[in-house]
């Protein structure tokens, strides 16, 4: 009796519903996370961007919640441990359902072939598998330049190259110049950014070629304030070019709900479906590759194969339809 009476002065209440009471705090307060995630602001180590950075992933705590409510046997916490389920599907349900299928008149591909992927063949095999009309690559050394330019030559004859950027294509390159995306503060050789006039039998549109400044998660949160710059600068450069459709292409170092990238994704966009996760090539937990359009439509994006480098490419269909 004496023992009764003292597990009982412990949990306090025996009621299901009195146990468990921070388990169901818990879930309660990451509901709200999943849900608001988009009101959680940017600042305090660039919060808002870890936030979704890591939204994706924040469902898989349903089972760990469900499984400590049994464990506490607190109907509370079992309760709530369905409200973040109930939030993450109202985030990402939409974008689980079917694309079907569309008309397309572009097949692109983007790739950060990383510098130091030495397997240059290999990974123009695995991207000319897709029969792009354009290419866009990240992350091109001078080093290596002269055997991409040698192995992508036979199946496009246009091509232009700016800093570490490139972009091959079947139709006319009538002009390109670089964008300068660099943040104050990075040194004045960096240079990752191109914008190319591509002449298709559908009208001409403007290519970006983008790669932005990498982030680093640390014990002060995320270090993406040079990414964000840059994003800020590519944002306003796509905000005043006149192409009736405008296409980018690149490597942003983040995904599409990041509020460091709002600049850009306001500019231009892609109906997400599924989760085409890119990093890191050998167990991708984000998407940070990316084609997106605006006077233009996105229709389908895929994730290829691995190659040397430590993103995976994707493949887009994009109708110009809205160009026509």
């Amino acid at each position: 009796m004496t023992g009764w009476l003292g597990s009982l002065n412990v949990d306090g209440d025996r009621s299901p519903w009195r146990r468990g009471r921070l388990l169901a705090l818990t879930a309660a307060l990451l509901a709200v996370v999943i849900a608001l995630h988009d009101l959680v602001p940017n600042r305090w180590g660039n919060l808002g961007s870890l936030v979704a950075t890591a939204l994706p992933w924040l469902g898989l705590a349903v089972p760990l919640l469900v499984l400590g409510a049994i464990v506490r046997r607190s109907a509370l916490a079992a309760l709530l441990a369905l409200a973040p389920l109930a939030a993450w599907v109202g985030v990402f349900g939409p974008q689980l359902l079917p694309a079907g299928s569309a008309a397309y008149d572009l097949t692109v591909v983007q790739h950060n072939v990383a510098d130091d992927n030495h397997d240059v063949e290999g990974t123009v095999d695995l991207l000319l598998a897709e029969d792009p009309d354009i290419v866009a690559l990240e992350e091109v050394t001078p080093e290596h330049l002269r055997h991409y330019e040698a192995a992508l030559e036979p199946r496009f004859d246009h091509h232009a190259t700016q800093g570490t950027v490139g972009l091959w294509s079947r139709y006319p390159i009538t002009e390109h110049t670089r964008v300068d995306i660099r943040p104050a503060g990075i040194h004045a050789s960096w240079d990752r950014c191109l914008r190319a006039v591509v002449r298709t039998p559908d009208g001409d549109m403007a290519v970006y070629v983008a790669h932005l400044p990498s982030v680093r998660l640390g014990p002060r949160g995320l270090a993406a304030n040079s990414r964000n710059r840059s994003a800020k600068l590519l944002g306003e450069a796509i905000a005043a070019d006149p192409a009736p459709a405008v296409l980018l292409t690149g490597d942003l170092n983040g995904n599409l709900r990041d509020p460091g990238l709002e600049p850009v994704t306001e500019q231009v966009s892609r109906k997400e479906h599924g989760f085409r996760l890119t990093f890191p090539a050998a167990l991708p937990v984000v998407q940070l590759d990316h084609v997106l359009a605006r006077g233009a439509e996105v229709r389908d994006l895929k994730v290829l194969p691995r190659s040397g480098s430590d993103h995976r490419p994707v493949a887009a269909h994009v109708s110009l339809r809205r160009v026509r």
